[in-house]
């Protein structure tokens, strides 16, 4: 092994001990606490990118480096690594647990792909409908996992089918042109009103002998020339075989599918994606004077970019893969195709496998409504919501406090599994999830992330660091504001394509920030669309987990994930600068500075 294949093997051990040395002389040079600050937020940063240390393991430094270098006590840093979010994200993964135990999620996916029908492009759109509804409440990698089995049974069954209609159709021509061959060896040597039958040449056989092997060969042959349909394709890299073209670009468009709306569906809801999550608590801790964001404003602020970016999504997908074919598609009162039957059979059958509707799952449904109803009525804006019904404590009550309401119990009310009595006169029951079940679905490393996030922030603010950055930043202002909304949005859609959504979003809203109080811009025109764009990872395998669960099916190559994920991510940042240019003004008036953001003037040094 060379020189350069050890650096490879090494690089992260590498980048472990080189990046705090080369770093070393921005604290000891200058000695301010500014510097010292971002010592420690390069040393996160890169390593959070290069993910050279475990996530979870990258976000204890600051714990150890604000106190090492006075920017922070040792309690004041321990405090920000438990927040208000962590108890929301508790009581959401309650509610996730029950969801995937009671196998409530494939119930749902399930229902609503026997709603749109089983034409393959309407069948493409119901499992996106169904995989971004998901997504909303549910870990887009969980809902990934959960979906992409049935979308490959799906469309394995599809191909089966298809070929055995098509055998079907091989057997009949065959039997037609033995019946046909047979026919003419009778007749051959007769004369019929005066003129000789002779039988046709076929192939270049001119003394009659042609076959049914010959008369379906060029019968193939023939039809070849206009569709390819049916020709079997040679295996490809990962060593499928598919029977055509065709059924090679529909089993990729199933696939990008699914990575994409888990994706996009996650953008509805603040619980829907970690980066939401940490949007919002980072954005209510450094102005909690705001009462902007919560659950119903950001439902009705990204439900118009969910819904746009997920049909502009589904027409781009069939656009490049299966073709758009409105006639088809649109077709009224016509026979079903055998792919349509094989679609309408599979789901079926997976649907009967679950069996009526458990009482676990309805359970869980009515505490799923109750919890999304809580989150709705609590401060609306537009109407007082249920937090007004405590006016001596307003601001109390947050998104958490329902989401542990509720996620409560799910520990307290019993499931129909009862273990039965123990000893004379107590009786144990099983409730609807136990502790080991939750701990298993809690992710604990985003938990950690965030707090790392809420302690470099911090660190920030004490320092002076975020005030100094504003100070610099401030010549921006001299660019229209859509012009700096726009390349702060592709510059952390391009970094999210390699690093992780949390830790890219938790790097930039500290800079940010100050950056919309130098230009004295309302910080949510900026950090709204950034939020939302950091989310856009649709470019490689490796962007985030939905994409790389789809890509280990092996239907996919690096190249049709690039060329569609490339138009997606045009079609999200478009569709997010006209979501800050037109309904999203009037709700968070973006058009004023606000008064829950500081005012200062900040002076060039």
């Amino acid at each position: 092994m060379g020189f350069l294949g050890l650096l490879w093997m090494y690089r992260r051990l590498l980048i472990i001990f080189l990046t705090p040395c080369l770093l070393l002389p921005l604290p000891f040079i200058i000695r301010t606490k500014e510097a010292e600050c971002a010592y420690v937020l390069f040393v996160v940063a890169i390593f959070w990118l290069s993910e050279a240390l475990p996530i979870a393991v990258t976000s204890f430094i600051p714990a150890l480096m604000f106190p090492m270098f006075g920017i922070m006590k040792s309690k004041e840093v321990a405090s920000e690594y438990f927040k208000d979010f962590h108890l929301l994200l508790t009581g959401v993964i309650c509610l996730a647990t029950s969801i995937e135990k009671w196998n409530l999620h494939k119930r749902i996916a399930l229902k609503m792909v026997m709603l749109v029908g089983v034409n393959p492009a309407w069948l493409m759109l119901g499992f996106m409908g169904s995989t971004a509804f998901l997504s909303m409440w549910l870990s887009n990698t969980s809902t990934a996992a959960m979906v992409m089995p049935i979308v490959e049974a799906v469309a394995q069954q599809i191909i089966s089918a298809e070929a055995e209609v098509d055998a079907m159709n091989i057997s009949s021509e065959h039997v037609l042109a033995n019946e046909g061959i047979e026919l003419d060896d009778h007749t051959k040597d007769f004369e019929v009103n005066g003129s000789e039958m002779t039988l046709k040449h076929r192939n270049g056989h001119a003394n009659g002998h042609a076959t049914a092997c010959d008369v379906e060969a060029e019968k193939v042959h023939d039809s070849s020339s206009f569709n390819n349909e049916h020709i079997e394709m040679p295996p490809t890299s990962n060593g499928r075989i598919y029977r055509s073209r065709k059924d090679h670009m529909m089993c990729k468009a199933m696939c990008l599918c699914i990575a994409y709306s888990s994706t996009i569906g996650g953008l509805t809801t603040i619980t829907g994606t970690s980066t939401n999550l940490i949007f919002a608590e980072q954005f209510n801790t450094r102005y909690p004077e705001s009462n902007s964001i919560n659950f119903g404003t950001w439902f009705l602020l990204c439900i118009p970019i969910t819904v746009l970016l997920l049909v502009l999504s589904w027409l781009l997908l069939l656009w490049l893969f299966i073709g758009l074919n409105f006639k088809e598609m649109f077709r009224c009162k016509k026979e079903k195709t055998a792919r349509e039957n094989a679609s309408a059979e599979v789901i079926k059958a997976e649907y009967v496998k679950l069996g009526s509707i458990s009482y676990e799952e309805i359970v869980t449904l009515i505490l799923f409504a109750l919890m999304a109803l809580l989150w709705f009525t609590r401060d609306p804006g537009f109407f007082p919501g249920w937090a007004s019904l405590f006016p001596k404590y307003m601001g109390y009550a947050t998104d958490s406090t329902a989401a542990l309401l509720l996620g409560l119990l799910f520990f307290i009310i019993p499931s129909s599994k009862r273990t039965g009595f123990r000893g004379k006169s107590s009786f144990d029951y099983e409730p609807l999830i136990t502790w080991k079940e939750f701990q298993a679905c809690m992710p604990w490393e985003i938990a950690i992330l965030v707090g790392g996030g809420f302690a470099l922030a911090e660190g920030c603010e004490k320092s002076n660091l975020s005030e100094w950055i504003g100070s610099k930043l401030s010549p921006l202002g001299s660019l229209p504001i859509w012009l700096t909304i726009l390349i702060s949005s592709i510059i952390v859609t391009t970094i999210t394509e390699v690093a992780s959504n949390p830790a890219t979003i938790t790097i930039f809203l500290p800079i940010l920030a100050p950056l919309a109080e130098a230009i004295h811009v309302n910080p949510l025109y900026i950090l709204i669309p950034t939020t939302i764009s950091t989310s856009f990872a649709f470019l490689l395998p490796v962007a985030n987990p939905p994409n790389a669960i789809v890509f280990a099916y092996g239907h996919l190559q690096v190249i049709d994930m690039v060329k569609a994920g490339l138009g997606i991510n045009i079609l999200g940042i478009a569709i997010v600068m006209l979501c800050v240019s037109t309904w999203a003004v009037p709700m968070f008036d973006l058009q004023t500075y606000p008064s829950w953001a500081p005012s200062f003037n900040v002076t060039a040094p």
